[in-house]
Formats: structure tokens, C-alpha cells, sequence
């Protein structure tokens, strides 16, 4: 005789999953630079807060390094990477001084910034760079990149978060002709050196209203036939 067993009806609970926060190996701790090429100056500038989140990590940081006498590189973005490609720009400068007998150029170290950034382009640096100077012929230079190392020269850049506040203002006050229009244009701005400071602190003050990862300070270096000097200027702290 043959038993039929019935097909049993409790349902079996679903395991449960616990949704657990992806890892990154990057974080942003924002802040905002600004760059103004002259015909004979170059000023750079960025604040000094560094954040991660809606928390302020410190107030006085500097997002500013000078990496030669005539070549000052501005970075926002992930400040442990920073910190590793400014080393890594150190060491390779230092290398070039031994071979050569003579510090880098601007441009010549603008090249070396684009090709460091374009080795890592499959594991990149989390850093956005405005690197500004003097070139060879004593010309104010501004170049601006991408985390790849696609850059270009010109007059003024911005990078950070606070860059979609401030580029609408140096485009208003210092929009530069096209470099697809032949004769080539000089990409110098036709401000003074002290209004091109002004126009600086004048853009981080506004930038400071509304961006909440540039605050405290602006830290402003300015470079000229007669040397480096430094600026700085207390921004809102809330």
C-alpha cells in the first residue's frame, strides 16, 4: 500500500541581509583653488579647511605647494593622494636638478604633472591641480587639469568645490580669447597684480557664503621677477 505525503505549507523565512556601506579608497576633503596669470606675476591661491563629510578635520591646512622657485602647485581633492603625487613631484624634480644643474621650468613641470597623472589613470590620483608660475620668459602661466592629466594653459582656473562659484566670476571679469582663434592671443589677464589680488579675495569671500568645504582662511602666493610672497585672509568659520 502506497502513502501520499502532503506537500508541506509553512513558509521558510528569507535569510536577511545586512546592507553594509560600500568601501571607497578615495574621500573628498574639498576646498577651493583659484590661479590669475599676469604678464609679469602669477597668483595662486586655495583655503585652508579640510573636511570629510559635514565635519571640518582642521582649519589652517595649507592646499599650497611651492615645488620650485618659479612653480607653485595648488590641489583639491583627496589629501592623502595629494600629499603622495607632491612627494612624488619632489623626487622627481630633485632627480632633474642633479641631472641638469638647474631647477624645472613651469612648463616643463607642467609636462611632468600631466605625465604623472596619466600614469596612474587606471588607478588615479584623487586630485585636481591648478599649477601656476612664471615661464621662461618671465610670463605669468595658469594650467589646469583633469585627475588623468589632460591640461591647458590660460589665463585664470579654478579647481575644487567651490570652482562653480567662482568661474563665473573670472569668466565675467577676465574671459580671454578662444586658443582655437589664429593669431594666437597671449593667455595673460590685463589686471595689475593688486587687482588681481583683490579680485581673489573678493571671489573667496563669496565662495566662503555658500560652499561649506571653503572656509576659515585664504592663503594667497603671489610670484614675480622679485620672489615669492605670501598672503592670508581670514573667511567665515561657520
Amino acid at each position: 500500500m502506497s502513502m501520499v505525503f502532503a506537500p508541506c505549507l509553512t513558509e521558510t523565512a528569507a535569510p536577511t541581509t545586512h546592507a553594509e556601506p560600500a568601501w571607497s579608497p578615495y574621500d573628498n576633503n574639498g576646498g577651493t583653488c583659484v590661479a590669475i596669470a599676469g604678464e609679469d606675476y602669477c597668483v595662486i591661491a586655495a583655503d585652508t579647511r579640510m573636511s570629510t563629510g559635514f565635519s571640518i578635520l582642521t582649519r589652517n591646512y595649507s592646499k599650497i605647494h611651492q615645488i620650485t622657485e618659479k612653480s607653485v602647485l595648488a590641489s583639491s581633492g583627496f589629501q592623502a593622494d595629494i600629499r603622495a603625487l607632491q612627494k612624488n613631484l619632489d623626487a622627481r624634480h630633485q632627480i632633474y636638478q642633479h641631472q641638469h644643474n638647474k631647477q624645472m621650468s613651469c612648463p616643463a613641470m607642467a609636462q611632468l604633472l600631466s605625465n604623472t597623472l596619466y600614469y596612474k589613470r587606471f588607478f588615479p590620483y584623487y586630485a585636481f591641480n591648478v599649477l601656476g608660475g612664471l615661464d621662461n620668459e618671465g610670463r605669468g602661466c595658469v594650467y589646469s587639469y583633469d585627475a588623468v592629466g589632460s591640461y591647458e594653459r590660460s589665463g585664470y582656473s579654478s579647481q575644487g568645490t567651490g570652482m562653480q562659484l567662482i568661474m563665473p566670476v573670472l569668466d565675467n571679469q577676465l574671459k580671454s580669447a578662444s586658443p582655437l582663434v589664429l593669431p594666437l592671443q597671449k593667455s595673460t589677464t590685463p589686471l595689475s597684480e593688486f587687482e588681481a589680488v583683490d579680485l581673489v579675495k573678493d571671489t573667496f569671500a563669496s565662495a566662503a557664503e555658500r560652499d561649506i568645504y571653503t572656509g576659515d582662511a585664504v592663503e594667497i602666493v603671489i610670484i614675480n621677477r622679485e620672489g615669492v610672497r605670501r598672503e592670508l585672509m581670514d573667511l567665515k568659520r561657520d
